[in-house]
This record gives structure tokens, C-alpha cells and sequence, in this order.
């Protein structure tokens, strides 16, 4: 093999440029490189963020259009759940290993890693349990990796990664792991996803002080971080740590489904448990992702589409109804995108919610459940003691991401301990090329 030095690529999902003046530590690995500017595109959320940054493609090329896809052949929502079959484009992974044979890689968490053509691979996978428990297990490359993690380390902490227990105890596991790995393998390119500070950023705010915590926390995980792997290397590294997006303050949230019930357009059947959403016999509704949504309407009804960006128009709390070839200028011209995407105004974010009445919420609308539920809820981080159960409160989030923004003061960041660019500003379909460019493999 070459002798070309390892990359670590670290991705954390709500760095700020302005958090860098509480992260010393970060600041201090990446001291001799570079800092820029990171343009990211739309949808700026985690799916579509790390299949663009992994492919140097938009989400028109790659096919990830949000968090949850939807089948129109099956009548089916899935969130959460697809391995990296549903990328669409090669990844440096598959870059790297064409080029030479002899790289090895590794995907630590990157949530479309299952199934990946990465050498090591760990993602969190429950085994869901016939009595309806579930068991802690993590899908692993090669499949008896996690046995020796969980030798060492003890479980995944999955009521730690997400929900309102969420906390750094996840990343640290994601760390203390991926440092494991470094130990038994040495990949030559390590992507690492640390997810700390999306957590108190959407609960309390971006600038809020709990915030601020998450930040000087992450700071001294990645300080620790760092030195073990260069410690389970024995040799410098190459470090890459981006923002997959930024997180903004938001004060307002608006519920697309609620609107298309009350227009006739939704329908919902009846359970023991409360009110479902009735795909079948809906003519439209809302797959809900942070700061946008796909509306799907029954069988691409031109005038039901019409209706639909019609009904929108002028709705608070929506900044743009894209339809047809306008889907074009967001890179979202998809056969997987929706008949009508809803954009959010910077300060707003969209719920999933479709009944008009909280006694008559699903059952699992209570409960951490992301699978059950037909778009992202990041209410699940909140907790009603009262009721031991998630509250039905959607005006309880402070931060959301997704839309399009000039990003102000909450400008994502990318910064290289070497210097792999060469522009103030860089874009994250460029994270891509710099990798290859730095293993001799832009060609390959």
C-alpha cells in the first residue's frame, strides 16, 4: 500500500462556526490546517447531508431526498430503516477501493451504512423480540465485531442516542469504539458521526446554555478521541471535521397535515389506540422532515398537485411551495421527492401531527417510536413526568435545520488539519474529491 497517512473524518451534525470560540481543543487538532466556510445543500438534514458529502452528489443524483422514503408501489413509509442499497452514487468507500485495493475503510454510525461496501462498518440495529422487547445489537462488518465491542465496552446505549435520555454517553460509546477498531484495523479512511449537539440545540435552542454545555463536552471527547487514535495508529493522522448542517432558533411550527384533513384531502382510519394515517385513501399528505416535507399525492393528480401548492401558498410558516421542474433549482428533481415539497421559513419547523384533537393521537405518538412514525419528531426529546410519556407539544422545540439559509451567525464549518483546500468557502459536494485527492485515488 502507499505510504499515505490515515484520515479521520469526523461529521457533527450541528457545528457552528461560532462554536469553535468554546472548543479549544478542536481548534488545536486542526491548528496547522485550514478552516473554511461549508455551503451545504438542501436538505440539510442527516440522510441527505451524509449521502451528498459521501458522493460529492446532490440528492438528485444520489436519490436521498430526506430521512424516510416513501413507496407508492407498496403503500409504505419507512424512516429510518433502508441500508445504503437506496444510495444511489458511489461512495468514497467504493472510490477508495477501486482505485487500490489495498485502502481499507470504515463507517462508524453513518446512518445508510448498513450493507455498505465500507471494510468496517458499526450502526446501531435492536433486535426486536417476539414478546415486542427489544434487544440491544449493533450491525457490524465483519458481523462478529460488535461480540468484542460489547466484550469491552458493554452495549450500545441507544436510550442515550436518541430520545430523552439523549446524551454525550452515546458519542462516547461511538468513540471509545471507533478507537477499538482503530486498534484492530487501522483503516486508511475513518468516517466517524458524532451526534452530541443536535441534542440540546433542538430542545432548548442553539444558544441556549445547555447548548453551550453539549459544546465544551464534545470539545473533550474529540481531545480524548484524537489521542487515542493516534495512539492505536502509532502515527500522525489527517483530520476532516464538518458540519452535516447548522441548527436555528425557532420559535414557530406549522402542521401540513392538519391542513389537508381540514381540506379533505387526508383521511385517517379509526384505531383501538386513536387515529391513524390512511395512506390508501388519502389524496395527499405530508412526509414531515425537520424543516420541509414531500407531499404525495394519489397518482400525481395534476390538479390535486395543483390544489395542494395552491392550499399552501401564503400558509405561515412556509417560505416556498416547489412543484414540477422547479424542484430543479433544490436538487430534489427525484422520482423519490414528493408531488409538492414545502420548504419552511428559516424560524419554523413542521410536525407530523394529523389529529385535530390530543385524546385521539395514535398511540405511539406518545412514545419514542421513529419507525411507527411517518415523519421526524424531535419532540421525542422532551419528557412529561406527569404522564410518563412524550408530550403532545410541538411548540416545546427551540432548533430545527432543513431549509435553505444564509445561515447568519449559524454558519456550518469545515475544517482540515492539513491543507486540503485551497478556498475560503467551500461546499459539500467538495468534501469528496479533497478525500480521494489526498489517497491518489481522485481518478481511480
Amino acid at each position: 500500500m502507499p505510504n499515505i497517512t490515515p484520515m479521520i473524518f469526523l461529521s457533527l451534525p450541528g457545528l457552528r462556526q461560532t462554536d469553535l470560540a468554546e472548543m479549544p481543543l478542536l481548534r488545536n487538532l486542526c491548528g496547522r490546517g485550514t478552516e473554511h466556510e461549508l455551503s451545504v445543500g438542501f436538505p440539510a438534514v442527516t440522510w441527505p447531508a451524509e449521502a451528498t458529502m459521501l458522493t460529492g452528489t446532490r440528492p438528485n443524483q444520489h436519490g436521498v431526498v430526506s430521512n424516510g422514503l416513501f413507496s407508492p408501489e407498496k403503500n409504505q413509509v419507512q424512516m429510518w430503516t433502508f441500508g445504503n442499497e437506496v444510495i444511489e452514487r458511489p461512495q468514497i468507500w467504493d472510490r477508495l477501493a477501486h482505485a487500490n485495493p489495498s485502502f481499507t475503510s470504515a463507517a462508524w454510525f453513518p446512518m445508510l451504512s448498513k450493507r455498505s461496501h465500507a471494510d468496517y462498518v458499526c450502526m446501531p440495529a435492536p433486535v426486536h423480540n417476539p414478546d415486542g422487547s427489544e434487544s440491544m445489537w449493533c450491525y457490524t462488518q465483519p458481523q462478529d465485531l460488535y461480540r468484542q465491542l460489547l466484550d469491552r465496552l458493554g452495549p450500545f446505549p441507544l436510550q442515550h442516542f436518541w430520545g430523552p435520555l439523549a446524551n454525550i454517553k452515546s458519542s462516547q460509546w461511538i468513540a471509545d469504539s471507533a478507537v477499538i477498531t482503530g486498534e484492530l484495523f487501522r483503516p486508511d479512511f475513518f468516517y466517524i458521526y458524532l451526534p452530541h449537539l443536535d441534542y440540546a440545540a433542538q430542545k432548548s435552542g442553539p444558544n441556549s446554555p445547555a447548548a453551550s454545555i453539549a459544546i465544551k463536552d464534545l470539545d473533550a471527547l474529540i481531545e480524548s478521541l484524537a489521542t487515542k487514535m493516534s495512539s492505536a495508529y502509532g502515527r500522525d493522522l489527517v483530520w476532516i471535521v464538518a458540519s452535516e448542517y447548522a441548527i436555528v432558533d425557532t420559535n414557530h411550527v406549522c402542521y401540513p397535515n392538519r391542513l389537508l384533513r381540514e381540506n379533505g384531502l387526508l383521511k385517517i382510519r379509526r384505531g383501538d389506540d386513536g387515529e391513524h394515517l390512511d395512506l390508501e385513501e388519502s389524496l395527499a399528505w405530508a412526509l414531515v422532515d425537520h424543516q420541509f416535507s414531500h407531499v404525495f399525492v394519489r397518482n400525481s393528480d395534476p390538479k390535486i398537485v395543483q390544489q395542494v401548492a395552491k392550499l399552501f401558498c401564503g400558509y405561515e410558516g412556509v417560505r416556498e411551495v416547489v412543484t414540477g421542474s422547479d424542484k430543479a433549482k433544490w436538487n430534489i428533481d427525484h422520482s423519490r421527492s414528493g408531488d409538492v415539497v414545502l420548504i419552511s421559513e428559516t424560524n419554523s419547523w413542521q410536525a407530523y401531527y394529523w389529529w385535530l384533537d390530543d385524546s385521539l393521537a395514535p398511540g405511539f405518538a406518545r412514545t419514542v417510536d421513529i419507525h411507527r412514525k411517518p415523519g421526524y419528531d424531535p419532540v421525542e426529546l422532551h419528557f412529561d413526568l406527569t404522564n410518563r410519556s412524550i408530550p403532545l407539544d410541538a411548540t416545546l422545540v427551540k432548533g430545527s435545520h432543513g431549509t435553505p439559509s444564509d445561515w447568519s451567525e449559524s454558519r456550518p464549518v469545515l475544517l482540515s488539519s492539513t491543507r486540503l483546500f485551497e478556498t475560503v468557502k467551500i461546499a459539500d459536494t467538495d468534501i469528496y474529491s479533497a478525500v480521494l485527492r489526498h489517497f491518489g485515488a481522485a481518478n481511480g
